[in-house]
């Protein structure tokens, strides 16, 4: 078993200091429950992962996505934290081999069950923010979280200024321009207001952290003015 233990180490990019913990984080309810004296389940590791998780994605869509608004942050947050994401993060290192069940449960199907494997990758993420802190586990969840971000289809992450630019371009005349109307705060946090203009008229307003941000916002709004 602890060959084993060491093999998921290095398919996890990460050696635990404490044991005990990886062993936890593998340990099915259904075999805690033959072994109650000597064996704990995963799923009080299952809980902290599940809000450690939850930070780490929200933290690096926040970070990294500064044109989606709060609302599209919420949908692709949940849509890399759902069962049908971790599970797939699971298989892909291959958990399901080293999962300790009971014997109805192995012969049940067990170590391919989506359910589990998804709940595993969360008690796994806890385990290694316990052993190692926060810094070692963010490095483990962004190893699947950043190209799963960027293999979202396209149309998922809305770049609201192509969208207006695409839809004015159906007129050669028009012309589209964003202007800088508002700048406050210091510079290690700043808060920009754009507006967008069409043809001299002012169709959308949009305020955000960068002016890239701002302008974005802005087409949105023009968007939802004109329609769309």
């Amino acid at each position: 078993m602890a060959k084993s233990f060491e093999e998921l180490e290095k398919k996890i990019g990460y050696t635990f200091q404490d044991k005990s913990l990886l062993q936890t984080a593998l340990t099915h309810s259904s075999y805690a429950n033959e072994h109650r004296k000597t064996e704990s389940s995963y799923e009080r590791l299952e809980f902290l992962g599940d809000s450690v998780l939850g930070f780490v994605v929200a933290d690096y869509l926040y970070k990294n996505c500064p044109h989606l608004p709060e609302g599209e942050l919420t949908k692709h947050r949940a849509a890399l934290v759902c069962e049908r994401s971790l599970h797939e993060f699971s298989r892909r290192i291959g958990v399901g081999d080293y999962l300790r069940l009971s014997h109805g449960e192995m012969h049940s199907g067990g170590r391919t069950r989506p359910s589990i494997l998804a709940d595993v990758f969360e008690s796994i993420t806890a385990a290694i923010y316990v052993d190692g802190g926060l810094e070692e586990a963010r490095k483990f969840i962004l190893t699947y979280i950043i190209p799963s971000v960027q293999s979202f289809d396209e149309k998922s992450f809305k770049d609201y200024k192509t969208m207006l630019q695409e839809i004015v371009q159906q007129n050669p005349e028009e012309h589209l321009e964003y202007v800088l109307v508002g700048e406050r705060g210091p510079d290690h946090n700043k808060h920009f207001v754009m507006e967008v203009h069409l043809n001299s008229n002012v169709i959308g307003r949009g305020g955000g952290r960068s002016k890239k941000e701002a302008e974005q916002q802005a087409a949105r709004e023009a968007l939802e003015l004109m329609g769309y």
